[in-house]
C-alpha cells in the first residue's frame, strides 16, 4: 500500500539517493498537449531540504521540462526501486527553471557533479510526496551510467553546445518557449 507524506524524511532522501535513475515528468496546459516523460542518470539529482529539490538539467534533443514549466510550472518525479525492496515514490511539486544568468546559479551549481553540457537546474518545491508498492517493477542490475551524452557535449564544445541549443532547446513540441531561448535571443517563429 502506498502512503503520503507532508516531507521528505531521511529514509525517503535515503531512497532517492540509492538510485540510479529517476523520471521526470511535465505537460502543457493544452488539452491536446503532449506530456513529456524523460529518464535521468549521472549523479544530477538533490534535495536540498524537505520539502525543496533540484536537478542539473544536461543540453539533450529537447527541452520540454523547461518549457511546460515556464508554461505552468507543473512536475511530478519518480523513483523506483529496482533492486532490494520494491518501491515507488513519486514527488509532485511546482518547479522553475534556474539559468546561468540567475542569482541562484552560483549557489547551487557546485551541488552537482561538474558535467560538460549543463544548460540549466530545474528546482521544484514539493506539494505531495507519495509512495506506492513497486510490486510490478521488474529487479534489474544496474551497470554503469553510459558516458555517451557528457562525451558529446564535450566534442560539442560551449559554441557548438549553444548553437545546438539554439537550434533544438528553445521551443517545445506544443509550441511552449523555453526559458533558455531568452537567453540565446531566439525570436518566435512564425
Amino acid at each position: 500500500m502506498g502512503k503520503t507524506y507532508d516531507e521528505l524524511t531521511p529514509k525517503l532522501q535515503d531512497f532517492i539517493g540509492a538510485q540510479a535513475l529517476f523520471f521526470v515528468a511535465t505537460a502543457p496546459l493544452a488539452p491536446d498537449g503532449h506530456v513529456n516523460l524523460s529518464p535521468k542518470g549521472l549523479d544530477t539529482f538533490r534535495v536540498l531540504s524537505p520539502s525543496r529539490v533540484a536537478y542539473l538539467d544536461l543540453t539533450g534533443s529537447g527541452n520540454e521540462t523547461s518549457a511546460h514549466l515556464a508554461e505552468n510550472g507543473r512536475i511530478t518525479f519518480m523513483f523506483c526501486s529496482f533492486s532490494g525492496p520494491p518501491k515507488i515514490l513519486r514527488l509532485y511539486g511546482k518547479g522553475r527553471t534556474v539559468l546561468e544568468r540567475d542569482s541562484s546559479w552560483a549557489e547551487l551549481l557546485p551541488m552537482f557533479p561538474a558535467h560538460a553540457g549543463a544548460r540549466q537546474i530545474i528546482l521544484a518545491d514539493l506539494r505531495r510526496i507519495q509512495t506506492s508498492c513497486g510490486f510490478g517493477v521488474p529487479v534489474m542490475e544496474s551497470v554503469r551510467q553510459r558516458d555517451t551524452l557528457p562525451k558529446w557535449a564535450q566534442r560539442k564544445g560551449a559554441n557548438g553546445l549553444r548553437e545546438y541549443q539554439r537550434r533544438t532547446n528553445i521551443w517545445s513540441i506544443d509550441g511552449c518557449r523555453a526559458p533558455l531561448g531568452e537567453t540565446l535571443d531566439v525570436p518566435v517563429p512564425e
